[in-house]
This record gives structure tokens, sequence and C-alpha cells, in this order.
């Protein structure tokens, strides 16, 4: 049977976007660097923040919130748009004028950002994000009861979401603690969201936040050298060289498991749009929102020893990018690059996701952890659809009325034995009567004597 061009290059697109991923965020958690000096300049200003010796050293005079605003000519409602750098700990705010062209208006030392250098991967791993995120006037306001003036970065993005990174609220906020997000002193932090929601109030609809693990610079990529984010640094790297071509947000977008960047007009510098997603990645999207956030959190499955069954996916990788995306796949996945395609029994009233043909080889082990979940909310739905059934069964059922022979000469037993019972108390009640009457005969006869 002939597929449509649509349904094979949205099965091509997940194939490889599971290929390219998930054999990574089975075993790379975030990177592990031993740089002193990262670490030390975190742990010392977290002291000093401790200690109140505060302002940190670097932070720009908040008192003249409105005196800088001016020297600069800044609009305090001006266009906003932020920077991060891990490994610096550093945090830019820019702001544009009426050409949509933006100017470094502060850079603030973050206080505590937690983990390393790499993205973060999953739910709970305590790890600061990297990537391209937007703030809207809804994410400026955290709803929890804890750091209500914060700006919430809109982790998982898209690229996050196709790429299984899990995750939520992390929000550039104060109090210089972090397990994930990250924390400024509360000065600054106050500083910082009162510039973007007044930027938001003002009508622009998307404040652009742009985090690195450092400054993209080739001797940076040089100096912190990883071998499993290279490639992801790299297309970090394009949008950040974007910026400092243009002095406007680039315009971003995720197709497949890669950010897309193009330069922004001067109204989309003026007005920076949310990140595009094209319709492919999308829809694979769609497929994965029901078990995205918790893939990474299921428990280790043991390497399967049961023959599988699998085809070759180098036609849909041809599909998508001919020989340069089956080489991606073999890298990825090694020589034996196959994939499981035996579907399984369609179960009534279970969605076609939970049952198609997996999207990635089980001879890597996130793959096997995404089948044991696929499995587990199949047969949750599955229960839930067997309910009606099982609490028909639990429901007490009726005593039937015995009509059998040994039931009918048991009931006649207990009633002559309950008659017999009874006249013999009879007998015994006259009895004992007739005795005191005669008694009592003889008293009277006695005294009257």
């Amino acid at each position: 049977m002939t597929k449509s061009i649509a349904y094979i290059g949205r099965a091509a697109l997940t194939v490889c976007a599971a290929a390219a991923v998930l054999g990574q965020a089975g075993n790379a958690s975030a990177l592990s660097l031993d740089i002193k000096d990262i670490t030390e300049l975190r742990l010392e200003r977290k002291r000093a923040n401790s200690d109140g010796n505060l302002p940190l050293p670097g932070t720009p005079d908040l008192k003249r919130l409105e005196a800088r605003l001016a020297e600069q000519n800044v609009a305090s409602d001006a266009p906003v748009f932020i920077r991060v750098f891990k490994a610096e700990s550093e945090m830019e705010v820019w702001t544009g004028d009426e050409d949509g062209n933006y100017s470094l208006f502060a850079t603030y030392p973050i206080c505590y950002w937690s983990g390393t250098l790499g993205p973060k991967l999953k739910e709970g791993d305590k790890q600061a994000p990297e990537g391209f995120y937007t703030v809207t006037m809804e994410q400026s306001f955290h709803t929890g009861t804890r750091w209500p003036k914060s700006l919430n970065i809109g982790y998982p993005n898209p690229f996050d979401k196709v790429n299984l990174r899990s995750g939520s609220h992390i929000l550039i906020h104060g109090g210089c603690a972090s397990i994930g997000c990250f924390a400024m002193t509360n000065a600054v932090s106050l500083e910082v969201h009162k510039l973007a929601t007044n930027a938001l109030e003002a009508g622009q609809p998307n404040i652009p936040v742009h985090v690195f693990p450092f400054r993209m610079t080739e001797g940076n990529l040089a100096k912190y050298e990883a071998p499993q984010w290279h490639g992801f640094w790299q297309n970090l790297k394009e949008g950040y060289d974007l910026f400092e071509r243009t002095r406007r947000p680039p315009r971003v977008s995720v197709c497949g498991t890669r950010y897309g960047f193009a330069p922004a007009s001067r109204l989309e510098g003026f007005n920076p749009g949310p990140i595009e997603v094209c319709p492919e990645t999308a829809q694979v999207i769609a497929d994965l929102s029901s078990i995205n956030k918790r893939v990474a959190e299921q428990p280790k499955i043991e390497p399967q020893t049961a023959e599988i069954k699998t085809a070759s996916i180098a036609g849909t990788a041809s599909y998508l990018g001919g020989p340069a995306a089956a080489a991606i796949i073999v890298n990825k996945l090694g020589e034996n690059f196959e994939k499981q395609v035996a579907p399984q029994t369609q179960r009534p009233g279970v969605s076609q996701t939970l049952t198609r043909p997996l999207p990635c080889s089980l001879a890597l082990a996130s793959c096997r952890k995404y089948a044991a979940l696929r499995e587990q909310l199949a047969h949750k739905a599955t229960l839930k659809i067997e309910e009606p059934e099982r609490e028909k069964a639990r429901a007490p059922k009726k005593m039937k009325k015995s009509t059998s022979k040994s039931a009918k000469k048991s009931k006649k037993r207990s009633r002559r034995e309950h008659s017999e019972y009874r006249g013999e108390a009879r007998v015994h009640r006259e009895a004992r009567h007739t005795e005191d009457d005669r008694k009592w005969r003889e008293f009277r006869s006695s005294r009257y004597e």
C-alpha cells in the first residue's frame, strides 16, 4: 500500500529524531567538567549572598535605574532581549530602538546556577538548560508560592520536546539558590523583572532569552571541548553569530532535531515572534506529548535477549537527506542500525500512537525505556476501558433460593426439632404447675387445721 508523502515525511522525521537523540539521552548526562574556576565563582557568590556582602562585584547601580536608562537614551518600556552565559555566570539585558536594533543596557552577575555545562535532559537532573527560549506576559509572573516576580523562560521549548528532554518551571528568580533555574540576588531579579514586564505591558509579545554554555567563540569551543555536545553547541553558535552580526534577535525555528535561524527584519526586531515549528516536527511533538515528560523517569530496563524483528531504515533516511542522513544514523546506532517494525495487536480504544512500530532501535537503552513506558500507557488505557466489566464482576451476587432435596430435608428437620423442643417445654411447664398446685393445697389445709 502506498503512503502519502506527508505521512512518510512525518514517519521519517520521527525515526531520525529518535535515532539521533534517544541514543544520546540514554547514557549522556549533563557534561561533567572539572572546571574549578566556574564552580568556585558560583560558590563564592553564594557565600557572599548568605553573608550579606552585596551587591556582588560587577552589579550595576540598581538604585539609579531611571538615571541609567536616561543616560543611555533608553525608554523605560523599550523592547528587551536577554542573553545568559553559564560559564561566565553573566546575564545580559539588551534594549531595542525604533529601528529594531539592540544595544547592551546592562550585564548582571548570576549569583548561582545549578549543574554544569551542557543542556538539561530530564526532570529532576538539577541542570540549567541551554537553548533559545521566549517569555510572554503569562510567563512573567510565577503561579507558585515562591518567586511570584520571576520570569519563566519556557523550558521545554519545541526543540527540547522533539529531542525528548523533560522538565518544567525554569525561572530567572532571586534568592541565589537553584536546582535548575538561574538565581540572581533579590535586587537584581527585581530590576530584570521590572524591565521585562515594562516591555511586555508596552506591547512586546515575546522576550527572547538565549542561554549559552559560554560566549560562543572559537576559542571557548576549543577550551570547553565536549564531544557529546559538539554538534549541539555548533548549532547554538549559529544563532549567537547571527545576532553578533545584525544586532537583532534572529528568527528561531525548529525543524527536525535542529534549530534554524534567519535574520530579523526591522519590524521583527522590534516585535520578536515565538519559536516557529515546521509541520512535520509539530506532528512528531504532538505524537510524543503524552509521554515526553516521563521517558527519563522510568527504571532501567535490562537488555533483551530475544531476537528482535528488525528492518533497515535506509529508505526513510534517504528520503530525508540521502546518504548523509543515513550516515548520521549509522554513527548513532552503529553498524547494525535497525528498528523494531513488528506492530503490536491493535487494542480497541487504545491510541495507535501506543501500538505503532517503534521509531527507534531496541538495541538502545533509551529506546527500551520508551517501549516500556509506551506499554505502561497502553496497559493503563486498556484497564480504563475494561473497568466497567471489572466493576460488574466485583459486584456482590444475589443468593439464589435453594430448591435441592437436601435443603428441603434440612429445613423439615429443623422444624421437627423445634416442635419437639416446644412440646418438651410444655410438658415440663405443666408438670411444674401441677406440683405447685399440690403444694399450695397442702399448705392451706395445714394452716386452717
